[in-house]
């Protein structure tokens, strides 16, 4: 039997980074007790999470070598896209207190967007509003998370 060959180099290399982030993130929750189902601990939803990271992870990955892949070569990393979304993610930790919720996804949004070389202004801030809109709905207002919506100075 022959060994199957990666036909698609960048699906299994992306594949082999969720599998890697779900173990780092399985292994990190093992120092929190699980609970159950119905009373869950701190470390059931982060190894639930995992596992389905790993799933996806491998999902990808087996796509990747299946005869109907299309080929596709790893090409060279993007540093500079790499550092426009780690620089965003960085930004929306240090100013989601003193600016509020609204004004960190504002940053992250358009940051991130800058990785994209069809980055455009016009629909930045279209996925700004329609992402920060979301946001509220759901983390705000349907989780009733205690974020500061407002800069630290309108509160």
């Amino acid at each position: 039997m022959a060994r199957p060959t990666i036909r698609n180099q960048r699906a299994f290399a992306s594949g082999a980074l969720f599998l890697a982030f779900a173990i780092f993130f399985f292994v990190m929750a093992l120092n929190y007790p699980a609970g159950t189902a119905a009373r869950m601990g701190p470390g059931y939803f982060p190894r639930l999470l995992a596992i389905v990271l790993a799933a996806i992870g491998l999902a990808v990955m087996l796509g990747a070598v299946l005869r109907t892949a299309e080929r596709q070569r790893l090409r060279s990393w993007d540093v500079k896209g790499l550092a426009w979304v780690t620089g965003s993610v960085i930004l929306f930790a240090l100013l989601l207190f003193p600016i509020g919720l609204i004004g960190a996804l504002l940053v992250l949004i358009v940051v991130s967007s800058r990785a994209s070389p069809e980055f455009a202004w016009k629909g930045a801030l279209a996925n700004a509003a329609i992402l920060i809109a979301l946001c509220l709905l759901a983390f705000v207002y349907g989780l009733g998370l205690q974020l500061p919506v407002w800069p630290a100075l309108l509160n």
